[in-house]
């Protein structure tokens, strides 16, 4: 377990005060100025060897993304983006470091920016979190007055605004190219890759994206040096990391921990274990409702880390997991995802707008055990044309947990058709 000397977040659960006295009173802002003094290239290459990977889900080294960013201007100013939008299921970590911690994120903010030359960031926060807006906006002003944020802020020669800007609700704004349209002022849809943001993001200047907890563990890796992050979790797993446990554990939380636990030992460390105990485990969805579905059987030896669960079919994600315990129905509970994909889809490419609602409807009729057993195999196969042949992730989102399914509860989704077939026989008999 993580040691409370080794925890980045000081006040994830809001017991201690959230201004920037509380903050600085736990070692936020120490030192900022001469971060900064060592210079760009000593920050880039800092984070590179911590191994932080993304936050958001996708797992990319933040320190090479942030490398990607020219290294001198060609007139165009350069910008940070933090996506706080946070509509992945399951999903509420960054929802904790802006209204607890907030001032990890606004230096964060202010260091990253720094490193990639950008004179101001725009932080586009979800549209349903109201109170966690209002605590980040609080904060962002409690800077300003403190000269922390501004002219020459925090005293280190450099100019640096932050804008929190309130997105409307849409899932796909969670997509950096989606999000860059929707700060544009446009609809929220991904756009064409190439140009990535890097060369051509908001306003068609150079752009980083980056999630809100990738910007806020920045200052305290700089603190206490890349090694010392990288000490925690497996090579290319490295470092703490905030997680979740939801649904049917004793004690859903949200906690920081070290990366590649066994997923065993975090559910019985952070959760309580499984409601009815370890046996009545049934299945995880590692981190967020779009990583495919694991069944217990997998689980025994199971490492809870981005190398672990690509190479068993799966994805770490957010590392937010949603457990279900033998209650749960599962046909029923991916349906239920894939009518989620199926309405958050922008409709902009083919495969998306029309393979969402088509497995969405199959998974409909499966769910009720209506459809062919030759269905499923078909099922299976249009989550391979909608999978890899969109613009953005979400038509692989709304693949995976299906093939997730079928790959491991396909007895179940026969079963179902067995049994409403007999169902329907014994039916006509009677009659």
């Amino acid at each position: 377990m993580l040691k409370d000397q080794d925890r980045i977040f000081t006040n994830l659960y809001g017991m201690y005060d959230r201004s920037l006295a509380g903050a600085m009173s736990r070692g936020h802002w120490d030192g900022t100025k001469d971060i900064i003094g060592k210079g760009k290239d000593w920050i880039i290459n800092e984070m590179k060897q911590s191994g932080l990977r993304g936050r958001g889900g996708a797992g990319f080294p933040t320190g090479l993304k942030w490398s990607f960013m020219p290294k001198e201007s060609d007139g165009r100013p350069h910008y940070l983006v933090i996506n706080a939008d946070e509509s992945e299921p399951a999903t509420c970590k960054d929802r904790e470091i802006m209204r607890h911690d907030p001032h990890t994120l606004i230096e964060g903010a202010l260091i990253a920016s720094f490193a990639m030359g950008a004179h101001a960031a725009y932080i586009y926060i979800r549209g349903e979190y109201i109170r966690e807006r209002e605590a980040l906006q609080a904060a962002i002003d409690e800077c300003y007055d403190n000269g922390l944020l501004g002219k020459n802020a925090a005293k280190s020669g450099w100019d640096f605004d932050l804008y929190l800007h309130h997105g409307a609700g849409a899932y796909i704004c969670g997509e950096e190219t989606a999000l860059i349209e929707s700060l544009e002022g446009k609809k929220g849809m991904p756009r064409m890759k190439p140009p990535f943001p890097a060369g051509a993001g908001l306003y068609g200047c150079p752009t980083t994206v980056n999630n809100v907890e990738s910007i806020a563990v920045a200052p305290t890796i700089l603190r206490r040096g890349a090694s010392w992050f990288a000490s925690f979790g497996r090579p290319n797993n490295a470092g703490t990391k905030l997680m979740a446990l939801t649904g049917h554990v004793n004690t859903p939380c949200v906690f920081e921990e070290s990366m590649s636990m066994t997923v065993r030992e975090i559910i019985e460390t952070h959760g309580g274990g499984i409601r009815g105990g370890w046996d009545n485990l049934k299945a995880i969805i590692p981190g967020g409702a779009s990583c495919p579905i694991l069944p217990k059987e997998k689980l025994e030896d199971a490492i809870f880390d981005f190398d672990w669960m690509r190479e068993n079919q799966s994805s770490f994600g957010t590392g937010c997991m949603i457990v279900m315990d033998k209650s749960t129905d599962v046909v029923k509970a991916v349906w239920r995802l894939s009518k989620f994909f199926k309405h958050e889809s922008c409709g902009q490419c083919t495969p998306c707008r029309e393979g969402t609602g088509w497995m969405m409807r199959v998974m409909d009729r499966l769910m009720r055990g209506e459809a062919e057993v030759e269905e499923i195999d078909m099922l299976f196969s249009v989550t391979k044309q909608v999978e890899g042949h969109t613009i953005c992730a979400l038509g692989d989102a709304a693949a995976w947990p299906i093939q997730g399914l079928i790959r491991h509860y396909r007895h179940e989704l026969e079963e179902r058709i067995r049994v409403n077939k007999n169902g329907r026989v014994s039916v006509v008999a009677a009659e």
